[in-house]
């Protein structure tokens, strides 16, 4: 039976929560099972499958079975207004698995069920007609019990009974009921839990600038595919404008347009930031005051149109992932790490690049590159503010990554590949996994087919699946700013009601990483004058990678230790001094004053007289010349 709209309106009820695992494995039963990695602990609405489809994670829940007597149940532990299922077909590469029609059964012991009915008898509702694309069936009517239990009548019929399933229902208050008491999870900040559409999140945006005029700004950084403009909030003490010596951080979410507990997370911490500053929370004040912040909730505003209209159960694993012309923003960006390893690799080649700042090839540059507007923007916004950290928050997994996302062979498509800088984007990776909630817990269970406990909820992104042209790795290779990505959820969108908790599982987190902006050695670098001189290059002896200066300032990320830092200028002699880093949070102050080189001083002073310098070879050429003509 096909669902009304306002069917839906009058009797819904959130999800329970298989998707998000808030429904454990011991809540998840089924007659039988093909294998171990089909059993009904995999049978949750959009659940993936390893590549290899191994006995541990697949994609569904099959029965061992193809009879009509076969079933999945879930186990609620209270009663429970039930009011909905929703299905799919097996996740896999290899082979096309789905039901086709199912009845819906009831009970409060497991032992006498009662199938849902109507005025024909029992409800035979329509299944899927193919694999991934969620089908949402509400009951005629909500019905209360404890447990549920999902009986296929009819599968596709050149594959066999395999499931992925979400139930819609309303647990009942039972306040003697320990076991969900435990488990319940509130928050005391005052914010603004749901989904916001485009328009909804500029009102947002509005309201906070509002309320905090003095330290917030919005404006945007280009434009979407569909026109849409890319809105960002700056916080700081002195909104617009670069200081000298304060660095800048970046969140930024929403390259996948489906995945949208990132967006909804900025959103919450930008309310947070501006209540908790009006509050004089100390913490927050000097954060503010120290840093300037910049957040970026939707880079992909028009994938996120299309999954919001399909909704937050009903969009599949991809609807809105991509940009409206079919780019993914996230692996969009020039792939920089080629040539730096080639260079490195081919010694005697006559093209050098540098370590750092390696400028963007000219073929991506030009009008007929595959590039979305979105990553462009994104681009030129990275060039333009001298970033020192970011974190772009994902979906569907709980972990945070760190570059190098590109493995160095050709011949690997997992390989751990460190950069330069490894030890410090562990550390970052950290940071945020050790405070949230859930990321480093022993107890949970992996969302999909990886488990991150061995690394403490980090992984280097090579190591994990390889991707060319990252965020990350382009961020690292052009720019000043360590970027890390941050998967924030199981869920790429979680039901409106499950955002409190998910601001509590992260809200500590988020505020941590934006505090890790102040570890490691920051400075001025200035001529004997007190200028600031921009684009000066910052050294760390033993560290291959080097960063530059913005208006003569620079902060160079570090773990606490002792290092020797150079610094280097066109026109000027360099310059070395020992720099400790300790373990206070607190970036250690490094300055520099460094002097104009001689052919420096002398082309300053021929230029002001309206003379270029004279090279030393040419000099002898015109006084050998002179003294020829006085012979004759």
């Amino acid at each position: 039976m096909r669902t009304k709209k306002s069917q839906i309106l009058n009797w819904y009820c959130p999800p329970l929560g298989l998707e998000t695992l808030k429904i454990t494995d011991f809540q998840l039963h089924a007659s039988t099972a093909k294998r171990y990695g089909l059993g009904a602990h995999r049978g949750r609405l959009n659940i993936q499958a390893g590549v290899n489809e191994n006995d541990f994670y697949d994609g569904a829940w099959c029965a061992g079975r193809n009879d009509p007597f076969q079933w999945i149940e879930v186990d609620a532990r209270r009663l429970t207004k039930f009011t909905g299922v929703i299905t799919q077909g097996r996740n896999s590469l290899w082979s096309s698995n789905w039901v086709t029609s199912y009845r819906v059964l009831v009970s409060n012991d497991s032992h006498a069920w009662t199938a849902v009915k109507n005025e024909s008898g029992d409800v035979i509702f329509e299944g899927n007609s193919e694999k991934e694309i969620p089908v949402l069936n509400m009951l005629p009517v909500p019905l209360v019990a404890r447990y549920i239990r999902i009986n296929p009548r009819s599968w596709y019929e050149e594959g066999s009974i395999c499931m992925r399933l979400e139930i819609l229902g309303c647990p009942l208050p039972d306040p003697n009921n320990y076991y969900h008491r435990r488990n319940e999870m509130t928050t005391t900040d005052n914010l603004d839990f749901k989904h916001h559409n485009y328009k909804e999140m500029r009102q947002l945006m509005k309201t906070v600038n509002k309320m905090c005029p003095n330290i917030t700004r919005i404006y945007n950084i280009g434009k979407s595919h569909q026109g849409l403009k890319l809105y960002a909030v700056e916080i700081s003490d002195n909104p617009g404008e670069h200081e000298v010596g304060e660095p800048e951080f970046r969140y930024i979410a929403g390259a996948h347009g489906n995945e949208v507990l990132g967006r909804e997370l900025i959103l919450l911490l930008m309310q947070f930031m501006c209540q908790e500053y009006l509050a004089g929370n100390p913490r927050i004040v000097h954060l503010i005051e120290d840093t300037r912040i910049h957040l970026l909730p939707s880079v992909n505003p028009d994938g996120y149109d299309k999954a919001y209209k399909a909704g937050s159960e009903l969009g599949g694993w991809s609807l809105g992932r991509w940009t409206q012309d079919g780019i993914d923003i996230n692996n969009n960006f020039p792939d920089l790490n080629s040539l730096l390893w080639e260079s490195e690799d081919q010694k005697k080649s006559k093209r050098k690049v540098p370590n750092h700042h390696i400028p963007i090839p000219d073929w991506y540059l030009s009008e007929n590159a595959t590039v979305a507007v979105e990553t462009r923007a994104i681009i030129a916004w990275m060039e333009k503010i001298p970033f020192v950290l970011g974190g772009n928050l994902q979906g569907g997994e709980l972990v945070v990554a760190y570059p190098y996302d590109m493995v160095r062979s050709l011949w690997k498509t997992q390989d751990y590949t460190p950069t330069p800088d490894d030890h410090v984007f562990r550390w970052l990776a950290y940071s945020y996994a050790s405070t949230h909630r859930l990321m480093t817990d022993a107890r949970r269970r992996a969302c999909h087919t990886e488990d991150f406990q061995k690394e403490d909820g980090t992984v280097n992104g090579a190591s994990w699946h390889t991707v060319a042209g990252s965020i990350n790795d382009f961020s690292y290779l052009h720019t000043n700013c360590f970027e890390l990505s941050i998967y924030v959820g199981c869920d790429k969108y979680p039901h409106e009601s499950e955002l409190p908790e998910e601001w509590e599982n992260n809200r500590e987190s988020l505020i941590v990483f934006m505090e890790q902006v102040h570890r490691g050695i920051k400075g001025i670098v200035k001529d004997v004058h007190g200028r600031g001189i921009p684009n000066a290059i910052i050294s760390v002896e033993g560290v291959n990678h080097d960063i530059r200066t913005a208006d003569g300032d620079y902060w160079r990320l570090l773990n606490p230790g002792e290092y020797v830092v150079g610094v280097k200028a066109e026109g000027y002699t360099g310059a070395t001094k020992t720099c400790e880093v300790g373990y206070d949070m607190g970036a250690t102050q490094c300055d520099f004053t460094i002097s104009k080189t001689n052919m420096a001083r002398i082309k300053e002073i021929m230029r002001k007289f309206g003379k270029q310098p004279i090279s030393l070879s040419l000099r002898r050429l015109r006084q050998r010349a002179r003294q020829w003509r006085q012979r004759r």
